[in-house]
């Protein structure tokens, strides 16, 4: 291929290399010379352009590329028209790209003219997804590259596996402590999960986590037709002869593999059992981020085996997203006395619920409803106390008057309890290793709860969420570590934290509370004439 700068009247027919824009002339990068464009460049004095002109034995840029693609393209890949020097290739069904990685590394070592890309194998794709290019990079290249990329794609470079897996059973053991919501969470991530593929759950058991009754669940759902099963524990698989792999093994199924070098993920369990798949699934499956998890599953899903090798090979690229659980490197040692916790009390709200009353200036026992859940916060070990103000800012000040706590303006309250949260952790100090949330409307949370929660919170052994739970209900306040700060930094609405609870599951402690004030928030004037009575009383 001829390359170089010529005068306008030697470049017809050639193809310019660079756009041109001059004195009302605009000439794309690519354009074929003709007539036409020859007087165009001379009608914009235009002294010089570059251009590319094929030789005998080139071929052009887009007839290269459509020809490799064609013939790397396998099985429910579509390939689409080449411009521009490039092909790109699209899923025609959901399902694993499969890609025979060793030809696609010889085919780009070829010409550094000849390049193909590829989405990482065995990812799940939908149906239209882009999961390939060919990409000519000059506008012609030699006949000799072009052959030897066709040859080494003789057979299907990179195809689609089909779902082929329709009939999910799912199995979840139950412990004391372990909330039914948690499993029906786990459940519905779990459907989400396996929609794209157009599976379902056929069939579903909750059994105590024993060998017998997760055994007799186990065989339950492989005769109700499950076509894989994911069992789901109340505690993580620890070694082989644990609770799972002996239910497996009990039912007459063996073990493939334990464990994968996955982060999240580590603690998976593939086995078989009459023929049928079964997962023990690790902690990070019931979150909805991807896990170690995924990758076993889809390519089960897909029909494809997942052998000892194919999971001991997982471990480049296999560390997918900071472990919240590990421990972080310190600047200076931590006192003696225990972890340093700010405490940050949301009191911006404007009590939409109430009517015309501000709930949190309403007396109770003759004092402010703010006014009583910050003194408690001050009570506790909780150090320094933040209140997040909005709403009626004078009021609420006034309401606090003679208390030593931080205020902080939250000149954006209306936007949702969101905003008042970002004011409140903006303004926790560096030192502190994170921050109790309470909330102003929840008088009855005292500082005995609020030290039971900075008790338990310990970073270093992975207590990271503390949350208070009273009768298998989660509550509030929350203790989060500063590593969660970004996070709830980025929440908006009226929505609070609640879901970063769940997706950071692995991270939760949870500490058992006495009557009800961790769940009740005064938001009507039933609810406060209902707290403002029991206090009374008391």
């Amino acid at each position: 291929m001829k390359f170089g700068p010529v005068a306008p009247d030697d470049a017809l027919g050639a193809t310019a290399v660079h756009s041109i824009r001059k004195d009302g002339l605009v000439l794309k990068k690519g354009t074929v010379l003709g007539a036409a464009e020859i007087a165009a460049l001379k009608a914009a004095r235009v002294e010089e352009i570059t251009v590319s002109r094929l030789e005998p034995g080139d071929v052009s840029e887009d007839h290269a590329a459509a020809a490799i693609a064609k013939a790397v393209a396998g099985e429910a890949v579509r390939v689409d028209r080449a411009f521009t020097g490039r092909c790109n290739m699209f899923a025609e069904k959901a399902g694993v790209l499969i890609v025979d990685r060793a030809v696609v590394d010889r085919l780009n070592r070829i010409d550094e003219a000849v390049t193909l890309a590829t989405l990482p194998e065995f990812k799940p794709v939908v149906e239209g997804e882009m999961v390939a290019t060919v990409k000519i990079i000059p506008f012609a290249v030699g006949k000799g590259p072009v052959d030897a990329a066709l040859k080494e794609a003789s057979k299907a470079v990179l195809r689609i596996a089909p779902y082929t897996i329709k009939k999910l059973g799912v199995v979840s053991t139950l412990l004391p402590g372990l909330a039914s919501k948690v499993v029906d969470k786990t459940l519905k991530v779990m459907a989400e999960r396996i929609a794209p593929a157009g599976a379902t759950i056929v069939a579903e058991r909750r059994v105590p986590h024993e060998q017998a009754a997760l055994s007799k669940a186990i065989d339950e759902v492989l005769k109700s037709g499950a076509e894989l099963v994911v069992v789901f524990g109340a505690s993580a698989i620890a070694d082989r002869r644990d609770v799972i792999p002996a239910a497996l093994e009990a039912v007459g199924g063996m073990i493939e593999h334990f464990g994968m070098p996955v982060d999240p993920g580590n603690l998976m369990l593939v086995g078989k059992a009459k023929g049928v798949p079964v997962l023990g699934a690790p902690g990070c499956a019931r979150s909805p981020k991807e896990n170690g998890f995924d990758w076993v599953l889809m390519r089960l899903l897909a029909g494809l085996p997942v052998r000892r090798e194919d999971i001991t090979g997982m471990g480049v690229g296999g560390l997918l997203m900071e472990i919240v659980t590990r421990p972080q490197p310190r600047k200076e040692e931590v006192p003696e006395h225990g972890k340093r916790v700010a405490a940050v009390l949301l009191a911006a709200g404007r009590s939409t619920r109430m009517g015309a009353v501000n709930k949190l200036i309403a007396q109770i026992g003759g004092k402010p409803l703010v006014r009583i859940a910050a003194e408690q916060a001050l009570a506790s070990k909780a150090r320094p106390v933040i209140v997040v103000t909005g709403h009626e800012r004078e009021k609420v000040e006034a309401a606090l008057k003679g208390l030593d706590v931080r205020l902080v303006h939250n000149a954006d309250y209306a936007d949702g309890l969101g905003t008042s949260l970002r004011a409140g952790i903006a303004a926790v100090p560096a030192t502190a290793d994170g921050a109790v949330i309470c909330l102003g409307d929840m008088p009855q949370v005292d500082a005995p709860l609020i030290d039971s929660l900075l008790n338990a919170f310990d970073p270093d052994k992975g207590a990271l969420i503390v949350v208070p739970v009273i009768a298998g209900r989660r509550g509030n306040p929350v203790v989060w570590a500063r590593r969660f700060f970004p996070d709830l930094m980025a929440v908006s609405g009226d929505v609070g934290a609640r879901h970063l609870i769940g997706a950071y599951g692995e991270a939760v402690t949870e500490v058992a509370g006495k009557g009800e004030g961790a769940l009740l928030d005064v938001d009507t004037p039933e609810s406060l004439s209902a707290v403002k009575a029991e206090i009374e009383r008391a």
